[in-house]
């Protein structure tokens, strides 16, 4: 897909300067660029292998003709503008409009116009699918389900039964949306709830057998959500497990049963969320943080990487650590733990000057 540089400024929603009627076919790092390929130097720092003639995208404030461009889009938020270029030169997955004959629908499941449907895909009983939806080789979508319109899954996507999900969802390869909860129970009082009423003791060993606690909810999607590749959202015991409109979940984050993720979420890699804790919105949590079961977390919590979250946190708070305190008591901690081994030599000093007093008197 070619477009001209005044074009792109405008899909951009950014001020242009020189040519703007330059064909740009693609981006390309300052120094690697090549016919209809535009340069992105955002900084200055980045501007020192820009080319004479080339295009390029700068930040406000940076002056195209000391770079002898011949044409430049400027950024007022560079990242922002990454996302409208990236997505207006980004072709997609390479699938054919219609239904590929491999694909096994059932005959009372209902397609939406102008979709997608790829090679060796299984689509359930009354499942729904939404209009343009783009569904990749070896997905397969579970009895009930309806996906929204616009959604985009890749190939080898899981959505089991009764999963409904809104408009414009991308589920990366690999995902799976609506597997079984981690729900076991024992006849007798467990090891596990011993433990917690007695606070960490446990009286004696005993036999356990665990018995599997169906899960009878499904999962609920809102629109413009993501799941990475490798997630895994599992379905709710008896009320759905559900993940709010605009939240995106990276590559091999899990959320447990009955879990509930807000509104413009940001769960990074490896986050886990044990079952039945409740995420605000815009809440961001780092990569690998845990939060255990039965958790409130307030909205617009960020949470940095590797944290584990064992108590509520109210609305707002900044948090780092396990376990997680505000991050700048965390990083007195830390200072404070940088200086242990020399107050340990301190001590010792002590120590053996007051050894020796007591000797001498």
């Amino acid at each position: 897909m070619a477009l001209t540089v005044g074009k792109l400024a405008e899909a951009l929603q950014a001020r242009a300067w020189g040519d703007l009627t330059l064909p740009v076919s693609g981006a390309a790092e300052p120094g690697a660029t090549g016919s209809g390929v535009i340069a992105l130097a955002m900084a200055p720092k980045y501007a020192a292998n820009l080319r004479k003639g080339d295009m390029a995208i700068l930040a406000e404030g940076m002056d195209p003709a000391d770079y002898d461009l011949s044409a430049a889009i400027f950024a007022p938020r560079p990242r922002l503008v990454m996302a409208g270029l990236t997505r207006a030169f980004d072709p997609g997955p390479d699938l054919a409009p219609g239904i590929h004959p491999t694909a096994i629908i059932h005959e009372s499941a209902t397609i939406g116009e102008g979709a997608a449907i790829g090679p060796f895909v299984t689509i359930g009983r009354d499942v729904r699918i939404g209009a343009k939806a783009r569904i990749a080789e070896h997905v397969s979508i579970g009895r009930g389900t309806v996906i929204g319109a616009e959604a985009l899954i890749l190939p080898g996507a899981r959505i089991a039964h009764g999963v409904t999900a809104g408009d414009r969802l991308i589920v990366q390869p690999g995902a799976i949306i609506g597997s079984d909860g981690f729900s076991f129970v024992t006849p007798e009082e467990s090891g596990i709830e011993e433990m917690r009423r007695n606070l960490g003791q446990v009286d004696e060993a005993k036999q356990q057998h665990w018995t599997r606690i169906h899960s009878l909810g499904g999962v609920e999607i809102g629109n413009d959500v993501e799941v990475g590749a490798n997630s895994t959202i599992d379905r709710g015991t008896i009320r759905a497990t559900r993940i709010g409109s605009g939240t995106k979940l990276d590559n091999l984050v899990h959320v447990g049963h009955n879990v509930v993720v807000g509104e413009d979420c940001l769960l990074c890699g490896q986050v886990g969320i044990a079952g039945s804790s409740q995420l605000g919105d815009r809440v961001v949590l780092g990569g690998q943080c845990g939060v255990s079961d039965n958790i409130q977390i307030g909205s617009d919590v960020i949470a940095g990487g590797s944290t584990k979250i064992f108590s509520r946190v109210p609305a707002g708070r900044v948090i780092l650590g396990n376990p997680a305190v505000k991050m700048e008591t965390q990083l007195e901690i830390q200072k404070a733990m940088r200086r242990l081994p020399r107050l340990a030599e301190k001590l010792g000093q002590l120590q053996e000057t007051v050894t020796r007093l007591l000797d001498k008197g």
